[in-house]
């Protein structure tokens, strides 16, 4: 698949698409946070993408939102779905759900759908999901103890490319090897005619080191795991409060990754990447960080007990004449070794034993701690720097070879683990995602919709009985039982169900604050949710699956005659090839004077029926509208009950076939109620 053949996808973003492991099965796995991984890629655009390869695996090369107020009840009912999210990613997830004209893409959806609504949104996993994230790659980790080593300028090249995180030395002979091994801990020589290699230091020929990053630079994996610590503790947790049954459908995920396991490797991570929890690595670690002092207190030990011995002791010249003597410079190694030479050879001794102690070091390297101190006797007395530095050197290269082991070790435990965490926090994400369509669900008491077209069974009765109920009647494009919208300013319990059947053209007429617009609102929201293959908030819906749904919302004011005549024109683009369309048009005849309106709307609805378009217009001109079409226009009525304390009592439900009274009418009707007069001589006029 050509990248730059998705929709929406140009030249710049395919190039930056290019840079994944494997572009073309990354986009078409809709993982938002693994396209995202792409330089330059927002997660926002990565759904942009995702949604655009879901079009063209399903061909679907439709505009079922062709108007403005179409997609701002998309918008709205996309927010309610995106506001049960708790991840980012699962908000950016959801929106590769979008209305489709496809049959396969609703029923693909559907079927992701019907499994996520049967999940259980507990607070215990709400709470766990709180702290998932798409792991993220680490920054490039500076190793600085450790080099490979070739003499090709090929297999240099693409060392400098496999493994940034080490310096790549050029070699020509042993020699060059042996000063590398005097540099790093550890110098890894990529040649295979190196093999047999006999030189002093850490220096191991490995021509497929390459090949195996995991133990070449371990750091890699570390840092990998170190960064996403709080990720995958998170993604974790989830798995758990879930029971052991994230992403994994009737079959569970209990050998998926094992999560002890993964916290026990977390808990010998720093931060930093490097291992913990190793006494040995701890003491080396402390001795190369503490040697300095560690000499100098070991010195002021030496030099304290010569002091006290020198004081007391009794020779040729009072003590105290000969310290001063040894304070102002004066050469006093014969007379340490005539009057004080076993005295010196106790001071070197607990020196020593002092920088053993403190050090922790063990028998093989006190040796080098030994060399230390000694040689003639002086005072104060003198460590030997060189010695110092080579103590430093083993220590060093002793701590650095532990480390290396350590994160070698760790790293082949957690590189066995690296396939499953990756799946472990994408199935968290995704549980994200099942988790807020199954709180939508239940929030607005949805059901899944039969959609005419992707529901076989639904068709295949609905061809048996052409298209008939068994009363006789047809079945109609849309037909809602018990719909409440949740886009209404009242509390979602406080809504009131409505029954509507939508069929053919139809006027919808009713009070003022009636319902009507609501109505219409919930139309295109049943429309928009069943063909994004989501539940719907009714107690059923059967619906016809429509290319596009235009939906005209309420005109602010009347228009002036260049606005009047591209809202005709719109209209007269509308009815051409109107097959398949649903429209949606709220009080057209607001756009002029209400003759005029009444005729237009007539000749539309004329047109739209003529091309067995399916069409609710909500208008107070129903009856001079139908006065004026030449055909039988079917009107349906939301129907004030009364007025009860100046406040308007409505059956919601439009009633078919009935032209319902205008808020006016009602008024009158109560006032002739009290009187017989003028009031019921106006009331005839209705």
């Amino acid at each position: 698949m050509e990248l730059e053949a998705i929709p929406g996808v140009g030249e710049k973003t395919a190039e930056a698409l290019r840079e994944l492991d494997d572009p073309v099965a990354t986009v078409e796995s809709g993982d938002v946070a693994a396209i995202a991984r792409a330089p330059g890629v927002s997660e926002a655009r990565a759904a942009r993408v995702a949604r655009g390869a879901i079009r063209r695996r399903h061909e679907d090369t439709g505009r079922l939102l062709a108007t403005d107020r179409a997609r701002a009840v998309y918008r709205d009912a996309l927010g309610l779905l995106q506001a049960r999210a708790v991840t980012d990613y699962a908000e950016k997830r959801l929106e590769t759900f979008y209305p489709s004209a496809s049959a396969s893409r609703i029923a693909e959806a559907q079927a992701f759908v019907s499994s996520a609504i049967e999940r259980d949104p507990a607070p215990a996993v709400r709470d766990a999901l709180d702290g998932v994230e798409p792991l993220e790659a680490p920054d490039t980790v500076r190793v600085r103890d450790r080099c490979l080593a070739t003499a090709d300028a090929e297999t240099l090249a693409h060392a400098e490319s496999a493994a940034p995180e080490l310096s790549v030395e050029t070699v020509e002979n042993a020699r060059d090897v042996s000063e590398l091994g005097r540099s790093y801990a550890t110098v890894i020589v990529l040649d295979a005619e190196f093999a047999g290699l006999d030189v002093e230091g850490d220096v191991r020929v490995r021509p497929d080191a390459l090949e195996n990053p995991a133990e070449t630079v371990p750091e890699r994996l570390l840092a990998f795991f170190a960064g996403n610590r709080e990720r995958l503790e998170a993604a974790a947790t989830v798995h758990e409060a879930a029971g052991g049954t994230v992403g994994a459908g009737d079959g569970g995920m209990s050998d998926a990754v094992d999560t002890d396991a993964l916290r026990d490797a977390l808990a010998r991570l720093d931060d930093d990447g490097t291992v913990v929890g190793d006494a040995e690595l701890d003491r080396l670690t402390a001795a190369v960080d503490d040697l300095d002092v560690a000499v100098s207190t070991a010195e002021s030990v030496a030099e304290d007990h010569l002091r006290d011995a020198i004081r007391e002791r009794d020779v040729t010249i009072e003590g105290t004449d000969f310290l001063s003597l040894v304070e102002q410079g004066a050469r006093v190694d014969s007379l340490l070794n005539r009057e004080l030479a076993d005295e010196y050879d106790t001071a070197v001794e607990r020196a020593r034993e002092q920088l053993v102690d403190a050090l922790e070091l063990e028998p093989a390297e006190t040796d080098l701690a030994e060399r230390v101190f000694g040689g003639d006797p002086t005072f104060p007395v003198e460590r030997d720097e060189a010695a110092v530095s080579r103590l430093r050197t083993e220590l060093a290269a002793g701590r650095d070879r532990r480390a290396a082991r350590l994160k070698a070790e760790l790293a082949a435990d957690l590189g066995e683990l690296r396939g499953p965490v990756a799946s472990l926090v994408r199935d968290a994400l995704e549980l994200d995602v099942e988790l807020a369509i199954a709180r939508f669900a239940r929030d607005f008491d949805c059901a899944m919709p039969i959609v005419h077209g992707v529901d076989a069974t639904a068709d295949a009765e609905l061809e048996a009985g052409d298209g008939a109920d068994p009363d006789g009647s047809t079945t109609p494009a849309v037909g809602i039982e018990g719909g409440r919208s949740p886009l209404l300013d009242v509390e979602f319990a406080d809504v009131e169900p409505v029954d509507y059947a939508v069929d053919g053209v139809r006027l919808l007429s009713g009070v003022n604050s009636g319902g009507k617009t609501s109505t219409l609102d919930l139309v295109a929201l049943v429309v928009l949710l069943a063909q994004m293959g989501l539940p719907v908030p009714v107690d059923r819906v059967e619906l016809d699956r429509f290319e596009e749904l235009h939906y005209y919302e309420k005109s602010s004011g009347t228009l002036d005659a260049g606005a009047f005549e591209a809202t005709l024109r719109d209209f007269g683009d509308l009815v051409e090839g109107a097959d398949g369309r649903l429209v949606l048009v709220d009080e057209l005849e607001s756009i002029t004077e209400p003759g005029a309106s009444a005729k237009i709307i007539a000749g539309i609805l004329e047109a739209l029926d003529d091309r067995d378009a399916t069409a609710v217009f909500v208008s107070h001109l129903a009856r001079e509208i139908r006065g004026a079409a030449d055909f039988d226009v079917a009107v349906d009525g939301i129907e004030a009950v009364g007025l009860v304390d100046g406040d308007l009592r409505v059956n919601r439900s439009p009633r078919e076939g009935h032209l319902a009274r205008s808020t006016p009418e009602l008024i009158v009707e109560k006032l002739a109620d009290r009187d017989d007069g003028f009031y019921a001589a106006l009331l005839e006029k209705f």
